[in-house]
């Protein structure tokens, strides 16, 4: 059996939602809550941004205890203002770690946080363990070659982790209460305004998605079979540097060296080459497929599964057997 921590791991959820039409818990903070259920044997915390969490969602997934924020009228949207719902909780009841989703508002979040409890942040971590009651974090660095593993040495740990090659599975809910607490924003926080916003739908997020079609050089501009494909199988579109500078999708969906790393269950490349920009960012990948009709390709090397041929004809086929099943 492995090592557990004693101590709870208060974790940072997500819902989708409204006040009006309800609050149903995402699937990064249903595999997050099931990453800090393995990890420790002193409960597990849930910091819902929202004032009417999806109690039976937490619970199933491992919560034992709820907290609600009083937020008025600040935004969960802003990294700052969720800081000061994580130090408000912190400074009711000190958890033996922090656990949120190493997306763009985690990883801001993990380090506010970290400076605010004079502790240390830990981002885009893709896997946990408990070593001698410490918690180490897993890490790949120069582009995917290495894998470093670490603790931080002082204060309460911070991690934002990677949730996409990760399995979220349940477990018999229990009766838990929604605890709500008061916060104290810093002035800063008091002093951010948000001028617009924008719900984007329809869309899987790249760092949260279990599968991945990324399309590169040889879609030629056209990424409408890189979407079909990502929409049968329930995933997200990514592209390479060249397909972003072109234009043909936008800059947001670039994954490698100056774009998104990912580590989904599943990633298809479809007319990529493979250059070390590109594949610096996919190493972490749990499963590599390939499209390319250059039998030389440097991501074949790469690759589990590869295929020389022209996409235009073998995604179709592709497609014509995933919908038939």
């Amino acid at each position: 059996m492995s090592e557990k921590l004693t101590s709870p791991i208060l974790v940072i959820t997500d819902h989708t939602g409204s006040d009006s039409e309800g609050y149903t818990l995402t699937e990064p903070s249903k595999r997050l809550l099931t990453m800090a259920r393995a990890l420790t044997s002193g409960g597990v915390w849930a910091i819902a941004l929202n004032p009417a969490p999806d109690v039976a969602a937490l619970s199933t997934y491992g919560a034992t205890r709820i907290l609600s924020p009083k937020m008025g009228r600040f935004s969960p949207r802003i990294p700052a203002v969720v800081a000061d719902c994580v130090v408000a909780a912190v400074n009711h009841d000190a958890p033996g770690a922090i656990l949120g989703v190493s997306n763009a508002r985690g990883r801001d979040v993990a380090a506010q946080v970290a400076v605010l409890l004079g502790s240390g942040a830990s981002v885009e971590v893709s896997r946990l363990e408990v070593c001698d009651g410490e918690l180490v974090s897993h890490k790949s660095v120069l582009g995917g070659t290495w894998e470093t593993q670490f603790h931080m040495t002082r204060g309460i740990p911070v991690v934002a982790a990677r949730t996409s090659g990760l399995e979220a599975t349940r477990i018999e809910a229990a009766e838990v209460e929604v605890e709500t607490y008061p916060v104290s924003f810093r002035a800063s926080t008091k002093a951010i305004t948000v001028m617009s916003s924008r719900e984007v739908g329809g869309t899987v997020s790249l760092a949260d998605a279990p599968v991945v079609v990324c399309g590169g050089r040889g879609v030629a501009g056209d990424f409408s079979l890189v979407n079909e494909l990502a929409n049968e199988l329930g995933g997200a579109v990514g592209a390479t540097r060249v397909a972003t500078e072109e234009g043909w999708i936008d800059r947001s969906a670039q994954v490698g060296q100056s774009g998104v790393s990912i580590a989904p269950n599943l990633y298809i490349g479809l007319g990529i080459s493979g250059d070390i920009h590109h594949v610096s960012g996919i190493r972490g990948a749990k499963t590599i497929v390939a499209v390319c009709d250059d039998s030389e390709a440097p991501i074949f090397e790469l690759a589990d599964f590869g295929v020389v041929g022209d996409l235009t004809t073998v995604v179709p086929q592709a497609l014509k057997h995933l919908r038939e099943q």
